[in-house]
């Protein structure tokens, strides 16, 4: 399993993204099937990680808050595949930084913030690996994580700037530079890639995913699809159909079940994710209905909790503190990378009716949210006041009400 470190998923080619080729990124999904509809259960690294790495919710492992640990009683990923006899090994960025030392793991190496040795590291234990057990390996890059490269081949003046987005030069620059780590994060997939192929053995399950968007507005942080869609590929010789995709709902709690069943574990009933095996196997086109979103805060920078379910065509977000202003590190300034463009937000803002909508947009937000993902799939026009969607609203809201429950 291999984990890039917040991309937002349109920045790869493979999903239409045309500022950076990913090239690696292609040759995986050309191996296996690519899904349209795949999705993070919390848009911050640890809830996200510990959600993929329990199978449960982050209401129910307990990592709800950036930097929060699960408890110390609910199982995580190394027991499950120990339990099959497996050796199970984390590189780099996979759990949250020096957390994954807690995990259980049988080889842990890399895991400071952006230690990018750790791709190298990663290629060279799988090329003197000497055990004859069977490999459960989850490797993460740091990219496209902050600080992103002050160097990029990619032109500011060409970069597609996204409709959530305000246009400002800082902005292009900004977005080249993000493009210049998506093209690390895609390198590095290429080298992991090619080691597997060379040091495990043909019938090897690889995918590829990211734990949430990028570090922009309306991105990390947030339950738009910009914070919680994310590019998922699976590629799995003589099981998977080369070149195949799926629109099939999956979540991050789903990976974990999706693996121990591939392993020939049967996951427990009584974590929240589902396998999707059948649908890698091409036996079934369909897991779930809706997935459900949650953000808390990031310790006390960003306080903006937020609850929310996606089905196939709808978003509805619960916003629980709509008296409060967002911010997060971008418009704070804790991150140089945010703040240079956030400022140039501000700025126009002085002056143009449109860029001080989006800025009001980003610090205020009512108590619900809805959009209809089909004709507006930026997320720009909140339909929770529309008389014609009280129906819809009033489901959403309901099946939100019972998962929290």
């Amino acid at each position: 399993l291999f984990l890039i470190d917040d991309m937002d998923w349109r920045s790869a080619s493979l999903y239409g993204g045309k500022d950076v080729p990913t090239p690696n990124m292609k040759r995986v999904a050309a191996d296996g099937m690519t899904f349209s509809h795949a999705f993070v259960a919390s848009p911050s690294c640890a809830p996200s990680r510990a959600a993929l790495l329990t199978g449960l919710d982050p209401m129910r492992n307990g990592s709800m808050i950036n930097h929060a640990r699960p408890k110390a009683d609910v199982k995580r990923w190394p027991a499950y595949f120990k339990d099959l006899g497996y050796e199970t090994a984390a590189i780099g960025k996979t759990a949250h930084y020096a957390q994954v030392t807690e995990y259980g793991f049988d080889h842990v190496s890399h895991f400071k913030y952006h230690e990018d040795t750790c791709i190298e590291a990663a290629v060279d234990w799988l090329s003197a690996r000497k055990s004859s057990k069977p490999l459960c390996l989850i490797v993460g890059t740091n990219w496209s994580h902050v600080p992103w490269p002050k160097q990029t081949n990619v032109s500011a003046d060409a970069v597609e700037v996204p409709a959530n987005q305000i246009e400002t030069p800082e902005t292009r620059a900004a977005l080249a530079r993000y493009d210049a780590a998506v093209a690390n994060a895609d390198r590095d997939l290429g080298l992991v890639y090619d080691a597997v192929k060379k040091h495990l053995k043909p019938d090897t399950l690889f995918m590829f995913t990211a734990d949430h968007g990028a570090q922009l507005p309306f991105g990390k942080w947030n339950c738009y699809d910009a914070g919680v869609r994310t590019p998922l590929v699976a590629a799995w010789p003589g099981k998977i159909k080369p070149g195949s995709r799926s629109d099939a709902i999956v979540s991050w709690i789903d990976i974990l079940p999706t693996y121990l069943e591939a392993a020939g574990g049967s996951p427990p009933t009584s974590l929240s994710g589902r396998s999707f095996l059948g649908v890698l196997e091409g036996k079934t086109d369909h897991l779930r209905d809706e997935v459900y979103l949650t953000h808390s805060a990031d310790g006390i920078m960003n306080q903006y909790p937020i609850r929310g379910v996606r089905t196939r065509d709808w978003k509805y977000l619960r916003n629980l503190n709509p008296d409060a202003e967002h911010h997060t590190h971008i418009d704070k300034g804790v991150a140089v990378d945010g703040k240079t463009f956030w400022d140039s937000w501000k700025r126009a803002a002085e002056n143009d009716p449109k860029a001080a909508a989006t800025v009001a947009r980003y610090h205020r937000r009512p108590a619900e949210e809805l959009y209809d993902l089909r004709a507006d799939p930026s997320e720009l026009h909140n339909l929770a006041a529309d008389p014609g969607q009280a129906a819809r609203l009033a489901e959403l809201r309901g099946k939100v009400d019972a998962w929290m429950k």
